[in-house]
Formats: structure tokens, sequence, C-alpha cells
């Protein structure tokens, strides 16, 4: 099914998010009351409300913000396939997702799909809902309300995975690992993305981590479809 996807027409992408507030004391008391309300069934006496503030914030768009989107898509030449990588990063969400939107409606005839790990559930619905949070027109191949499953353009390489297997989440890394494609996770995970953002202020560090995510994500669609890796030296990155 995926050698038929015209790869010069997907863009590949991923998210990075932290808590809007880096710790619960920080939430305003409304803001607390339903954070509370919302994770009411996993607060315990081994976990209580601040560290689980701490756990789920960042994964809440209510919660949380974008604080760096990584994009890549795969030309393919005579000679073989090259990757071009672009970041936007802000710590402005609203700037940053305006610059995003635009790429997306700049070029609508060549970015007709978006490809994600994990994005169904994650990344495209975050982006949805923080992008409408900020006032934003979402960009046609976002706006998925109303529409039927056979006209959202949008693929999910866990998804492509389960084979209509819906027990079990299989991670980005452990399909790298089976693929043997070099992994993204050899600085920091995703756990340390709010500490390093808000503790380190190194919002760079953190694109650099997104970047190769997107990375090994266009690698493993590759390898799924039963192609050659791309080679490191036809990877661009642009900023």
């Amino acid at each position: 099914m995926t050698e038929k996807i015209n790869l010069n027409r997907v863009l590949f992408l991923d998210i990075e998010t932290a808590p809007q507030t880096y710790y619960y004391q920080d939430l305003d008391p409304e803001g607390q009351k339903l954070f509370e309300q919302k994770n009411k069934w996993q607060i315990s006496e081994t976990k209580p409300i601040e560290d689980l503030y701490g756990e789920r914030s960042s994964i809440l768009a209510e919660f949380g913000k974008i604080i760096c989107i990584s994009v890549g898509f795969v030309n393919e030449t005579r000679t073989g396939k090259e990757i071009r990588m672009k970041t936007f990063d802000h710590e402005d969400e609203e700037t940053l997702l305006k610059q995003f939107f635009e790429l997306l409606e700049s070029n609508p005839a060549k970015f007709q799909i978006l490809c994600g790990h994990n994005a169904k559930e994650f990344d495209f619905p975050y982006i949805c809902r923080r992008g409408l949070i900020n006032g934003l027109r979402l960009p046609e191949v976002l706006n998925i309300a109303g529409k039927k499953p056979w006209e959202i353009s949008h693929l999910d390489t866990m998804e492509l995975w389960k084979f209509g297997d819906y027990k079990a989440y299989t991670s980005l890394p452990l399909l790298c690992y089976v693929f043997g494609i070099p992994t993204p996770k050899d600085d920091i995970s995703g756990a340390d993305v709010a500490r390093v953002y808000y503790e380190e202020n190194d919002l760079p560090r953190i694109s650099k981590y997104c970047e190769k995510d997107v990375v090994a994500l266009i690698q493993l669609f590759i390898k799924m479809r039963g192609e050659n890796l791309v080679e490191e030296g036809d990877i661009y990155f642009s900023r």
C-alpha cells in the first residue's frame, strides 16, 4: 500500500510541546480546578496532582503549548532520494503556528498528505486545537471537521504498523531498532523537553531532537516501502 503513495506529496512532521506553566502551583485557581477535574481518576497518594501535572500538562492541548514543529519531505532525483528539512520554533506559539500554516498553504498541491508517528492521536489534533485557541484559521489539509474518513489525507506510521491490531502502542525508537534505522533518541527524550525548555532555556537543543525524530520517521516510512534508506549526505537542513 505505501509503495503506491507519491512520496513527493507527503509532508512528514513531528511536534514538541511543553506545559504553559512549568509548575502546577503557577496555574491560576480556575486552571488548577479544571486540571484536577480532567485528571481526577489518575490522582492518588503515590501520584499527587503536582506530579501528575508534570507528567501530563505537556500532552494536553488545554494546558500545554507547541514550542517546535519540524517538517521534512522527500525529493526523488535521478540518482536517488534526498530529504529536505525545516524547523519552526518560537517562544510565541501563535507566531510558530502562523509560520507552519503559511508553509501548508503556500503549496497545497505539493503538501497533500501529512504523515507522523502516532500523529492521528497526538500531533494532528494537538496542532488543530492549539491553532483554534490562538484564533487561527486551519489550513485545508488539517481542517478535517465533517470530512469522511477517505477524504482525510493523513498517514500514521504507527497505524500502518498495526495492520488492524489496536491493542498495542509501538514507539518510533522501537521501530527504528527493528528496521535497523539509527535511533533519534541519542540526546534527550520527550520526558526531558519541559526541563530543557524551562530550566536550561535551550530551545535549539529541543529543535534538533525534533528534527532527528522527523528524519527517523521518513527513513521508517521508506523502509516500510521496501526501499533503501536515504544516505546521511543526502539530508539537508534549513531554518
